[in-house]
């Protein structure tokens, strides 16, 4: 028959239409799926911060509830106890050595909050200059803040030793002194040398944070206003403070909030002696949480920060959002 005698598909025909049908391959259906969720920018948002919620809440949201559960119940070490309300709060109000604690976290904070920021913007206006060695002293303004501050804090110790201290030595030597200074044996004197170490500590992030902002303001307006005959201090004031309150004021929010909740600082230096006189509501949180085993009530002073610190965060980014406004 030849090559006649093949039969051939007819075009267009019923059987044809019904074999060119592609069937759906299973190994595509996957990606499929994938590419529309990835289209989806709500599904991806949630997709993509699902790991970051996931460790909020198992790291903070979980540890915040549980403290509050605490707070308001009888738990002790080896007691689940029961629920009572204020009542661990009323107790931690009465409590004498719990006010003092109180009072020092206020003193503690201001000043060292004070202090860091006048000698962090005068550090930082003098790295804002250009000299020899710039870029090695500014890496090295780092390090109090990268040692661990345990680890300094016991060379802080040893330095305010009431027998073996080489500040006494020296000044005995230098003869500002008569008789050794008690640093860490008095209450007044162990709770400003607490603001010293602190002060030491943080300055080196106000530098560094308060250098970066001054690198953003254009010098053509301090060359302005020395044409216009302002001196150093009238050029800072006007030009240079206005133009870093923004910065300054976010600096001083983080620095609240570490300084007022600080706890290794004071309890490896004085551990809230002599006699209670240098505690904060950290390290009394712990010494009666902890040490002690009530729960309950430590969980309960501890809390007592929340107020103070949303308060004090509240009005601070009230007034920056102000100055961004203005």
């Amino acid at each position: 028959m030849g090559e006649s005698g093949v039969k051939k598909p007819i075009a267009g025909g019923a059987g044809d239409a019904v074999g060119a049908v592609a069937l759906p391959h299973p190994r595509t259906s996957r990606p499929a799926r994938q590419g529309a969720m990835l289209e989806n920018e709500r599904l991806l948002a949630a997709v993509l911060l699902a790991p970051t919620v996931l460790l909020l809440g198992v790291f903070i949201a979980y540890p915040f509830v549980m403290g509050v559960w605490l707070a308001l119940s009888s738990t002790s070490v080896g007691n689940p106890g029961q629920f009572v309300g204020l009542k661990n709060f009323i107790k931690a109000f009465n409590d004498s050595i719990f006010r003092t604690a109180f009072w020092n976290t206020v003193w503690y904070t201001a000043w060292a909050t004070v202090f860091k920021l006048v000698l962090g913007m005068w550090l930082a206006l003098l790295l804002n200059r250009n000299f020899r060695g710039k870029r090695l002293v500014r890496a090295s303004m780092l390090l109090p803040f990268i040692v661990p501050t345990v680890l300094s804090t016991f060379a802080w110790r040893w330095m305010f030793d009431p027998t073996f201290s080489v500040l006494n030595w020296l000044l005995y030597r230098t003869g500002a002194i008569t008789t050794k200074l008690p640093f860490l044996s008095d209450g007044v004197y162990g709770m400003w040398c607490a603001i010293a170490v602190n002060t030491w500590r943080g300055m080196p992030f106000f530098a560094i944070t308060l250098l970066a902002g001054l690198q953003t303001i254009n010098p053509d307006l301090h060359e302005a206003a020395s044409l216009d005959g302002a001196n150093g201090w009238k050029r800072f004031w006007n030009v240079t403070w206005p133009l870093l309150k923004p910065v300054t004021l976010v600096v001083v929010v983080f620095s609240v909030i570490q300084t007022f909740s600080d706890f290794q600082l004071i309890y490896v230096l004085t551990g809230g002696g002599p006699a209670n006189s240098t505690h904060l509501i950290a390290t009394y949180a712990y010494q009666i949480g902890v040490a002690t085993g009530l729960l309950g009530e430590g969980a309960a002073i501890s809390l007592f920060m929340l107020p103070v610190l949303f308060i004090v965060v509240w009005v601070q980014l009230r007034y920056l959002r102000r100055l961004e406004n203005a």
